[in-house]
């Protein structure tokens, strides 16, 4: 206790700038913004993993995620003339919602640009964090043309753009995450972040590098969108041809320029995650800790049992980055999930044209507590035969084998659906 202490009398007492970013500055002008989220024991992870983890979670923020620190923090520290004709920001979701509540805090008029695929609960919940000081403009069907057309208004009208992560002042203000976990602890081991544009990641790390140094930083990227992955392996920044958005919170298609060198710096290993292994994350926290998480938030966590060799009986932090996660997308989790875990199987079924065959196939194809949970002939006009699609929930994973095989056995024609991605996003 005296040690964590005299720690936090540190910080408040020096000006403290870690690797040229000013956090003491940030954590001021953030004082009467952000909550202090809770750094928090979890019982179940800990005794799973055979140490200790404590899970950050910013999914307590007002705007429910961190980027509300970075977003006030570069806003709050502008000039007054800057702000005099407002400020511009393109985002789907968290950032949008930090802009949004910093100008009605600060009374700023703010034009935020959302996809026009953005879902309706994230637009109501920037509406109302915003209120009258914003406006929305639905642009694009990317967020790639979205903030084309952001930035673009912005040089038009005279405006100052906040970008959601490459500005040494956003960067500053997402650091003031990592000034609370040594407040709370200083005898931290690993620390887990999430990766995006690498706005936390540089902030964060730039901290615990100059007050943590033995703490081992660990990035944490979505397998569908490897973007500070790829630019470790390449020595720079490099722009992505594709990325899977799923896990929309780190799905950028090339890191910052400024946080791409930081990183670098103080990141001791870099990590991707199945995107499904993330889904059975989520489902874990809501289930057994009743945590609210989107896909973004539960990186951190769902890298741990790729660790989990070299965290026994350590002291581990993951940084829960928000809980913005719409209700409408828990059937797709869900159903992600159970794929990732092999309970999830589709295939397409070439029935024998004659009578019984679907009876035969449900009678001594599927175990007794085998599901078929999605049926339908692709044939609509030869109903009884011809192939179909078929959905079929399992118990255990192990119960996969034994369904091929019983199809074998029988000389069912079939097509294994989750083995083919061309296929399996055509039909499924």
């Amino acid at each position: 206790m005296e040690e964590n202490l005299l720690h936090t009398t540190l910080i408040q007492t020096t000006a403290a700038n870690a690797g040229g970013l000013n956090f003491v500055s940030a954590q001021v002008r953030l004082r009467n913004v952000v909550n202090r989220t809770q750094l928090s024991y979890n019982l179940n992870l800990s005794k799973k993993f055979n140490c200790n983890v404590y899970l950050k979670r910013e999914d307590l923020q007002i705007v429910r995620s961190y980027k509300l620190r970075g977003a006030y923090n570069m806003m709050s520290s502008l000039h007054a003339n800057q702000m005099t004709y407002g400020v511009v920001c393109a985002s789907a979701g968290n950032h949008a919602q930090g802009v949004a509540y910093s100008c009605k805090k600060l009374n700023v008029k703010g034009v935020i640009f959302m996809p026009v695929i953005t879902p309706r609960q994230k637009i109501q919940q920037t509406e109302m964090f915003g209120d009258d000081n914003i406006e929305i403009k639905l642009v694009g069907d990317t967020f790639d043309d979205c903030a084309t057309a952001a930035k673009k208004y912005t040089e038009e009208n005279n405006m100052i753009f906040i970008p959601p992560f490459d500005d040494v002042r956003i960067i500053e203000g997402q650091g003031t995450v990592g000034v609370e976990i040594l407040e709370d602890r200083s005898d931290i081991d690993y620390l887990f972040l999430p990766v995006g544009g690498g706005g936390l990641c540089a902030g964060v790390g730039s901290y615990f590098k100059t007050y943590s140094p033995k703490t081992k930083i660990i990035g944490v990227e979505p397998e569908g969108a490897p973007s500070m992955y790829e630019a470790l392996k390449k020595g720079a920044p490099v722009l992505l041809d594709n990325i899977d958005r799923f896990v929309d919170g780190a799905a950028v298609r090339r890191v910052g320029n400024i946080t791409f060198p930081i990183c670098k710096e103080v990141l001791d290993d870099m990590q991707l995650v199945a995107e499904g292994k993330v889904c059975s994350t989520i489902l874990q926290l809501y289930n057994e800790d009743a945590i609210v998480v989107e896909p973004a938030g539960a990186l951190s966590v769902a890298v741990l049992e790729q660790y989990a060799d070299q965290i026994k009986g350590k002291n581990i932090v993951c940084v829960i980055s928000g809980s913005n996660n719409d209700i409408d997308r828990m059937p797709e989790i869900k159903e992600r999930s159970l794929q990732y875990e092999g309970l999830k199987h589709y295939f397409l079924v070439n029935f024998a044209q004659r009578p019984g065959a679907l009876k035969e196939f449900v009678n001594n194809v599927l175990g007794p507590t085998d599901d078929i949970t999605r049926f339908e002939y692709m044939q609509k006009t030869n109903k009884e035969s011809g192939p179909a699609l078929i959905g079929i929930e399992l118990k255990k994973r192990e119960d996969h084998g034994v369904l091929l095989k019983n199809m074998t056995k029988l000389n069912i024609h079939y097509t294994e659906l989750n083995k083919n991605d061309t296929l399996f996003g055509y039909v499924v």
